[in-house]
């Protein structure tokens, strides 16, 4: 079973619960792939840091309770969990409002411990981490990230990472290009999201945003356009079924966490992708980045094949 190391930063989420009050639960974008990844069986480690405090310890359990790996998950006791709440728009859009400008994850590659984490991190066979994943960290915590990356490639393992670029996380857009270049260089299979890809470099047309990443040397890329599907290495892959969500939190996490399950399953890219949009389809419908398993979730039948 192919090992998979996630990185980022998990925090505390209030959702609407639909009848005017809230449900504590857990997300963060690399989280939330981490979380599907585990559910579809899949050898999965996070690499982050909590505090020691309740809400901590309440999170390490939910996430060692889902079948993801938390040795990776280092403490800092000065810092807390970052927090975030969901609101939803009439049409499931949603809008995130954060509290984590002093969350642990910020100092993850200064804690003691870290050296004996990155040691086993770069033995993964996949490193997945995003753009936010780089936002939070300082400039050493970056390079230390790169420096990883670049360790598990040279090893033979392959790195995907997701743009998910939030402006309000970064110093200036100028900061934000310059991480986003340095991680295409350094990553193997390429998630961005076009809106994204629009906001941070003006690139709008996927065509364009695929040719960019191969030109940058990313021998996998798939565009994720939201309702209209992705376009998954060149060929265009709509969703199954058109939906109406009730909440769109985590939907590019599900989709990511789908196609990589089934591309290390040995799917090529467009049936990886129609497993993505399966599991971003079902989360869509449910409130929350990581909903709680339903009847219909479609998990098994995921790991059946597709």
């Amino acid at each position: 079973m192919a090992k998979i190391v996630v990185v980022g930063e998990g925090m505390i989420e209030l959702a609407g619960d639909g009848a005017g009050g809230w449900r504590l639960g857990h997300g963060g974008d690399t989280l939330n792939s981490a979380v599907h990844l585990a559910r579809l069986g899949g050898d999965v480690a996070y690499l982050t840091a909590l505090g020691d405090d309740p809400f901590s310890r309440d999170l390490l359990g939910a996430w060692a309770a889902e079948g993801i790996d938390t040795t990776m998950i280092l403490t800092d006791p000065r810092r807390r969990p970052g927090l975030y709440a969901i609101t939803n728009d009439p049409d499931g859009e949603r809008h995130f409002t954060y509290w984590r400008g002093e969350s642990a994850a910020r100092g993850l590659f200064a804690l003691p411990g870290i050296d004996a984490a990155l040691v086993e991190a770069e033995r993964a066979d996949l490193l997945v981490f995003s753009m936010i994943s780089l936002a939070i960290l300082p400039p050493e915590g970056r390079r230390a990230l790169f420096a990883l990356a670049a360790r598990v490639r040279c090893r033979g393992g392959r790195v995907a990472f997701d743009t998910n670029y939030r402006p309000a996380l970064w110093h200036d857009r100028d900061d934000a290009l310059a991480a986003h270049a340095e991680a295409i260089a350094l990553t193997d299979i390429g998630l961005p999201t076009l809106e994204d890809e629009a906001a941070l470099t003006g690139t709008g047309e996927a065509a364009a945003v695929l040719a960019a990443w191969r030109a940058a040397g990313v021998g996998e890329t798939v565009v994720k356009l939201g309702a209209a599907g992705c376009l998954a290495d060149g060929i265009a892959v709509p969703p199954p079924e058109a939906l109406v969500p009730r909440d769109t939190s985590g939907a590019g996490d599900a989709f990511n966490a789908g196609y990589l399950h089934a591309r290390l399953a040995g799917d090529p890219p467009a049936v990886a992708a129609l497993a993505g949009h399966r599991l971003a389809g079902w989360v869509v419908m449910n409130r929350g980045a990581v909903p709680a398993r339903t009847a219909d979730a479609p998990y098994a039948s995921l790991v059946r094949g597709g």
